[in-house]
């Protein structure tokens, strides 16, 4: 039985899901979302995502933590705010000695629903499926989180990982 943090990364929200895996089925054990407030000095909020960060590992002890992989589309100015909180939940990881995961969001969308272009809706229905909840997870970001964790689950458990295989995040 393994316990896993799953983190979609971010400065205004950071979406968490903590679920239990065994023996290929997952277990929904909470979710929700570490909120900054804004118009807030940047490094107030960040010291609040570390902090918090640290007491989620306290509580859930997670085995693993998967979070998502930085991927920068159009908006460059949102991809630096996310790299700036994927980053203080990457330093309270490392602080409290757990073995991060990071999955790109094509990886999760064909983990979760088998299709790479799969949208929100789809995503969270399947989530929302997967761990036998009577509806989506709320906000957003703790299903995107859940489903983190659920595709760590997934890859975690392939022969390539068993037979020494890592995708161990590698900004570590």
């Amino acid at each position: 039985m393994s316990v896993i943090l799953g983190i979609d990364p971010g400065v205004a929200t950071v979406g968490f899901g903590v679920i239990e895996s065994a023996g290929g089925r997952s277990r929904f054990i909470n979710c929700g979302a570490i909120t900054t407030p804004a118009h807030t000095k940047l490094s107030s909020r960040l010291d609040r995502i570390y902090h918090d960060m640290l007491e989620l590992i306290d509580t859930f002890k997670p085995e693993s933590i998967a979070i998502e992989e930085l991927f920068f589309n159009t908006n460059i100015t949102t991809g630096i705010a996310v790299a700036h909180g994927r980053g203080v939940v990457l330093l309270a990881g490392f602080e409290r000695q757990v073995p991060m995961y990071e999955y790109t969001p094509l990886q999760v969308k064909q983990a979760i629903t088998g299709y790479g272009r799969a949208d929100k809706r789809q995503m969270m229905e399947m989530v929302r499926r997967l761990l036998n909840l009577k509806s989506p997870a709320r906000p957003d970001d703790a299903s995107d989180a859940l489903a983190l964790a659920i595709t760590h689950a997934r890859f975690s458990g392939s022969l390539l990982n068993t037979e020494g295989g890592r995708n161990e995040c590698s900004t570590i």
